[in-house]
């Protein structure tokens, strides 16, 4: 746990807006609180520095906070449940995933003292009894198969007799699983208590927590007696919510997102798309190390200040431990309270992604930043060495399958400023992701003294193309990867109605997410077909229990990034970076603009970004290219082109057909600098590269690279339309 942490209630606020900041201290205590518009997130003395502003806020200063926990681990919470005196039965049918976690329960109740409980362990499964006088457990000792079906069920009768049985539904050929057992227990009175699905519970928090599939838990009155709640998990499957079709309708809430639109027990392989039959995805799946919503208590709200300028703010945490200061920040983001009112060009920070990739756990991240972030004076966290605050989607769970849901409701340790990701293998390097590297796109903006907006991808899902309708030209980040179909939607509309786009990235409008039913707070995440991924969805379980949309890759989905932006995802490699030089595009009279001021641009051939922050070069790590066949306009310009030479660069793998490879070097381990213009008098320009803007800060951004985005922006902020390009 770190000793001061905390997240936002949004990812963006615009003035006259309540904010809340919840977080926790360690032990408890005092803190101090500030809040400042970052300027540049790079702690690298030898880039531009870290640099803020600090803002006026009314809560700066000391405040006393408490300890506030993250409980892992999924599970169903029914809160009212009466039973009879026995007999009674819990059963369920469940394919487990993780034996050697140990005990983990299926089902359980208690009520008035008297508890009763259903799991698996490492023997088979068990069933556990609990009165005021004591405590029976009685196992199996036959162990199960993982990632197979079971039929489990523990019966205590009216004499107090306990019974337990396991069968599988597919019987092995080497030995045998199914297994029946009983012991002389007390008598179970039944009366009115809760029941739990996936996890036990008595007092406190959760704990027992199954891993695996659990269909139809259900409680019966004796083994073949009338049905007193079953739980059809095939229902309500766009929410948190579970429904009993038992006579006392006792329906419950799951907590901490796990997956659902899981195949069940009864899938046949004839059904993929879980609404055309649910009965087939009767499953979920549960994991010990899921989170949702933290659900921590409020420690600060405010009211953002009217005069609080548009931009990417950081509330900073500070408290003393063991005679030093300990830091945290949370970011967020203010827009201005009447969109365009402060200015038409707008920065579009790629929350989307943000969210996704928050608490990937990477091994060994922690311990190799840690070195040159106290050096710099940076945050030194990482969320490998802080699993208590969960996984993201480029994780697996500790079962082995693959993380679906992400969330941004808990802290997000590494969506910070004033953070590295990895050291960097160019001598000055900073080594960046994320907001980090992403306010060198608005440090530019600043020094060069262009006026903008920050607006998220939260902002877009939400208002669509009416928000972007108010900029001249809207702004990427490094790695705009996920979208929604809202969000790509509005960008199209904008584009199609005259607006000017400048992705500055690398591996964008790449994977569908869906949000929660609730909001854009969590995403779902089906890893479908192909695509660079670290797990893929399994047979059935491509498409999303949200909305019941096929998952994966915009491209695999009829839209390629190339229709949008002209370049798409084509290679990627280590984080070593290369320069481009300018083909012969260049001297277009329609990029005329481009060369204003730029004498380095004085023939094809030339280089730009050379140098870098980010890998020592502005083309590396992940990089798109153009592509006709993939959509990208027949008219489109490219004015510089990267080929990259190191061996680690491989195709995407959505470009392999079989084991060779698709086309020579040059033709697709490259990134494209591409332009071209939009009905309505708009543009577009795309780099495809996600350390292109790592060579904006090079010479105090008086660089080829800085110097180029420059013109495209002033440009493309100016309102003259872009005239109809010539036939190709």
């Amino acid at each position: 746990m770190l000793a001061i942490t905390g997240y936002v209630d949004r990812w963006s606020v615009r003035p006259g807006e309540t904010i809340n900041v919840m977080i926790s201290l360690q032990g408890g205590g005092a803190y101090r609180a500030r809040v400042a518009r970052v300027l540049c997130g790079d702690p690298n003395p030898r880039g531009p520095g870290y640099r803020e502003v600090p803002a006026a806020w009314p809560l700066e200063g000391e405040h006393q906070g408490t300890q506030q926990d993250v409980f892992l681990g999924s599970w169903g919470e029914v809160p009212r449940l009466a039973l009879p005196a026995g007999p009674v039965t819990l059963a369920a049918t469940v394919w487990p995933t993780r034996l050697a976690a140990g005990d983990q329960v299926a089902l359980a109740w208690a009520g008035g003292g008297h508890a009763l409980a259903l799991g698996i362990g490492e023997d088979g499964a068990w069933c556990r009894v609990t009165t005021p006088g004591g405590e029976t457990l009685l196992r199996s000792a036959v162990p199960l198969t993982e990632r197979a079906w079971h039929e489990l069920s523990c019966t205590i009768d009216a004499s107090g007799r306990l019974q337990l049985r396991q069968r599988p539904l597919k019987p092995r050929l080497d030995r045998v699983e199914a297994a029946e057992v009983s012991v002389a227990a007390s008598a179970f009175p039944g009366g009115d208590g809760a029941a739990s699905i996936a996890a036990g519970r008595r007092d406190g928090p959760a704990r027992a927590h199954f891993n695996g599939k659990v269909e139809r838990p259900r409680i019966l009155a004796g083994d073949a007696g009338p049905t007193i709640a079953e739980w059809d998990l095939s229902r309500a499957m766009q929410t948190d919510r579970i429904e009993d079709i038992g006579a006392q309708a006792a329906h419950g809430v799951l907590h901490n997102l796990p997956t659902r639109a899981m195949t069940g027990s009864t899938w046949r392989g004839d059904v993929h798309r879980w609404t055309e039959d649910p009965s087939q995805y009767g499953a979920i799946h549960f994991h010990d190390d899921d989170i949702g919503d933290a659900a921590w208590q409020p420690s600060l709200s405010f009211v953002v200040p009217e005069d609080w300028k548009s931009g990417v703010y950081a509330l900073h945490l500070e408290i003393e431990r063991d005679g030093r200061t300990v830091r945290d920040n949370i970011v967020f983001h203010v827009r201005a309270k009447v969109p365009g009112s402060q200015a038409k060009v707008a920065f579009l920070a790629p929350t989307f992604s943000y969210t996704v990739y928050s608490q990937y756990q990477k091994a060994g991240r922690q311990a190799r930043i840690t070195p040159r972030s106290l050096e710099w004076g940076a945050l030194p966290q990482a969320p490998d060495g802080h699993p208590e605050y969960g996984v993201s989607p480029y994780n697996f769970h500790s079962d082995g399958s693959g993380v679906v849901m992400s969330s941004m409701r808990r802290p997000m340790i590494d969506k910070r400023v004033n953070q590295i990701h990895l050291v960097d293998p160019s001598e000055d390097g900073s080594g960046l992701y994320w907001i980090s590297a992403d306010s060198y796109v608005t440090d530019l903006l600043t020094r060069k003294g262009i006026d903008f907006e920050v607006i998220t991808d939260h902002d877009v899902h939400a208002e669509g193309a009416g928000l972007l309708a108010n900029y001249n030209v809207v702004l990427t980040g490094q790695h705009p990867e996920y979208h929604t179909v809202e969000t790509l939607d509005a960008l199209e509309a904008y584009l199609g109605q005259g607006g000017r786009f400048m992705y500055l990235g690398g591996n964008g409008f790449y994977w569908k997410v869906v949000p929660h039913g609730t909001g854009p707070w969590s995403f779902e995440l089906r890893r479908a077909e192909g695509g660079i991924r670290l797990w893929e969805t399994l047979p059935g379980e491509s498409y999303h229990a949200q909305d019941g949309s096929y998952g994966g890759l915009w491209r695999r989905l009829g839209r390629p990034p190339q229709q949008l932006v002209g370049v798409g995802f084509s290679t990627q490699g280590e984080y070593i970076g290369y320069p481009y030089a300018f083909l012969d595009a260049i001297r277009d009279p329609r990029v005329a603009f481009m060369r204003d001021g730029i004498e380095e641009i004085s023939e094809p051939g030339a280089p730009l970004g050379e140098r870098g922050l980010m890998g020592g070069g502005a083309a590396g790590h992940e990089l798109d290219r153009a592509d006709v066949s993939l959509g990208t306009p027949r008219h489109a310009l490219i004015i510089g082109r990267a080929v990259l030479t190191d061996p680690t660069y491989q195709p995407v793998n959505e470009e392999r057909r079989d084991h060779t490879w698709p086309a020579a070097r040059e033709d697709i381990i490259r990134s494209d600098l591409t332009f071209f213009e939009t009905p309505g008098g708009g543009a577009v320009f795309s780099v495809g590269s996600m350390n292109f803007i790592g060579a904006l800060p090079i010479d105090g951004y008086e660089n080829v690279a800085a110097k180029l985005v420059t013109n495209i922006i002033r440009r493309f902020a100016d309102p003259a339309p872009f005239p109809a390009p010539p036939p190709s």
